[in-house]
């Protein structure tokens, strides 16, 4: 590898041992990677020392220490000793966690991991990291410009950052993102280089033109499910490209296949045309999206639902934008469930939904609105939930097989007719 100057004296320890054992571990993590060098950055979105209870007392019994600065020293950075860890080196926010702190109970939470959660949050701000705690960390704050070196985890914020905003950044990990916090670091390798986000498959759109939340959802689990890990580049009958769209799109995306990065021609900030999405390749394969492929996706991501009756409705998967907000307030204004209904976003997005009334119109009509988590991360349901009304595929790709429910895939109209009446009648029209 080829290291700078600055590079060098971390790696000898001038900046101290908890930078000197990042610069290890980066340095072993590029050499695995094939990377010549490290690139710069200042924008790292990850889980910095954060820990379960299990993980904290496993190193208390295994290490006799379950501190923050043990679990950092001794997990994420890889190292065989605990070491003081200093503050983040550059702009560091945390994803999202395990629980809620607010209606920790309903997500079977004991107080003592409430107050674990609550510690730890003191460690991540004293060492300098923002605590976004949401996996749409675009919608909180965090947006970086086309161009800037990202390192972040978190598979559908990742496709985000580098398709719709042009940032370059690859699918980190734990482990890579808190070496980087520590060095403002991280390999030159993959999306970070412009020779690797070029198109790779071309994706012709040929149906009924894909406008809403859902078909956006939709098409992006089918492109991910063809693609798998390369690069699509879209064209066709594609409409209203918001962020709301784009993030049910690439979740999708992420989830059934591992896209990293997507172009649409015309709308994504490096596909103004279809000679620049693809570069100088040709296409590995053209692949159409029809009617017919709409209707088999459909039917895939609702295989697993049987029963009807529904008892527990999730929405906010990726974390809900303040327009969902506005969209499900407005379907419970006046009106009252018969299930359960959990709705999950960021505490930044929160906090404007409750000065817009929107979190009040929901929690009157019998829902509750969730911060920090999800039911996939927090491996949680409402007691005895046996059938789930998703809005998301992506969600809906992941919690039936970590809680063993059934789950139907539709609108947020069909979800909330599902609240309100407590079965499911959603169709694809």
């Amino acid at each position: 590898m080829i290291l700078a100057d600055d590079e060098k004296a971390m790696l000898d320890g001038a900046g101290g041992v908890a930078k000197q054992k990042a610069m290890e571990l980066l340095v072993r993590y590029a050499e695995a990677l094939g990377a010549e060098r490290l690139v710069d950055t200042n924008n790292i979105a990850g889980v910095p020392g954060s820990s379960t209870l299990f993980l904290q007392k496993y190193f208390e019994e295994h290490a006799g220490d379950g501190s923050f600065e043990a679990v950092f020293s001794l997990y994420d950075l890889d190292a065989a000793e605990v070491m003081s860890v200093p503050k983040a080196a550059g702009n560091c926010c945390h994803l999202q966690g395990g629980m809620d702190l607010e209606h920790w109970a309903d997500l079977g939470m004991s107080r003592e991991a409430l107050e674990h959660q609550r510690e730890d949050e003191t460690e991540l701000a004293r060492h300098g990291v923002r605590i976004m705690k949401t996996c749409t960390p675009y919608l909180a704050g965090n947006l970086p410009v086309q161009g800037e070196h990202c390192a972040w985890m978190e598979s559908s914020a990742v496709v985000y950052c580098n398709s719709v905003i042009g940032a370059r950044t690859n699918t980190e990990g734990r482990e890579s993102t808190s070496a980087a916090i520590l060095t403002g670091k991280i390999p030159d390798w993959g999306l970070h280089r412009d020779e690797y986000r070029r198109g790779t498959h071309l994706v012709h759109v040929e149906t009924t033109p894909v406008e809403s939340v859902m078909d956006w959802g939709m098409l992006g689990y089918f492109i991910g499910g063809t693609v798998e890990e390369n690069i699509p580049v879209v064209t066709g009958a594609i409409r209203r490209a918001d962020p709301l769209r784009h993030k049910h799109f690439g979740a999708a995306a992420a989830s059934s296949g591992g896209v990293e990065m997507y172009h649409i021609v015309g709308v994504t900030p490096e596909a103004a045309t279809l000679e620049m999405a693809l570069g100088s390749r040709k296409p590995a394969a053209t692949i159409k999206y029809g009617a017919e492929e709409r209707r088999r996706v459909y039917e895939t991501l609702n295989a697993n639902g049987r029963d009807p009756y529904v008892d527990y409705v999730m929405l906010g998967c990726p974390h809900a934008s303040i327009d969902q907000f506005r969209e499900v307030a407005r379907l419970l204004e006046g009106k009252k469930i018969k299930t359960h209904l959990w709705m999950f976003t960021s505490r930044a997005v929160k906090t404007v939904a409750d000065m817009s009334g929107f979190t009040k119109k929901i929690e009157d009509a019998g829902g509750l609105v969730m911060t920090d988590t999800c039911s996939a991360i927090a491996r949680a349901v409402p007691k005895g939930t046996k059938v789930v009304a998703l809005d998301s595929a992506k969600q809906v790709h992941y919690l039936p097989a970590m809680v063993g429910v059934e789950a139907w895939f539709g609108t947020t109209e069909d979800c909330i007719n599902a609240a309100q009446t407590g079965r499911w009648t959603g169709e694809l029209r």
